[in-house]
């Protein structure tokens, strides 16, 4: 009887880690943020400034971190949304980046980043067009995006 109740366990035992194992694989693809927005990869500003400059586009950039609720709420709500999507990646080049990896607390201190998220738009050379601390959502960022088009079409003084 002790060898049925030992084989029980160890059974149990391994059926729990194999469940492990296979949930850890599982999550990441659950946990993936979907967003419609086409937000470019790239761990330096002036990649992005390039790219800009050869499709003559502004740069939307959006400063975030990970444990920011109303940056979550706009990766789930607004960067999901077809049209602001559409809008954005029309006219933009989008740049998401965390303010605490990589080049991002560096690239916080050159725009005085001091609250999340942070939305800047900027023109080929990285001068901050438009600026907002604090989440906007749908109406207010194709606002903000509008106003900073008007910009390039007049040509920025800074």
């Amino acid at each position: 009887m002790n060898k049925h109740i030992i084989f029980s366990a160890l059974f149990i035992i391994t059926m729990l880690t194999v469940g492990c194992k296979s949930k850890e694989i599982v999550r990441p693809i659950i946990q993936e943020k979907l967003t419609a927005v086409d937000f470019m990869q790239s761990d330096k500003l002036s990649k992005v400034l390039d790219v800009a400059k050869a499709e003559n586009k502004l740069v939307f950039v959006d400063f975030y971190t990970d444990w920011c609720l109303p940056c979550q709420l706009m990766d789930e709500d607004v960067f999901t949304d077809q049209d602001m999507a559409d809008f954005l990646n029309d006219n933009f080049i989008n740049y998401k980046i965390n303010a605490e990896k990589g080049g991002g607390p560096e690239l916080s201190a050159i725009f005085e980043v001091k609250a999340f998220p942070t939305l800047l738009f900027l023109d080929e050379k990285g001068r901050v067009i438009l600026r907002k601390q604090g989440a906007a959502y749908h109406s207010e960022l194709k606002a903000m995006g509008l106003q900073a088009l008007s910009h390039k079409d007049v040509g920025f003084q800074k």
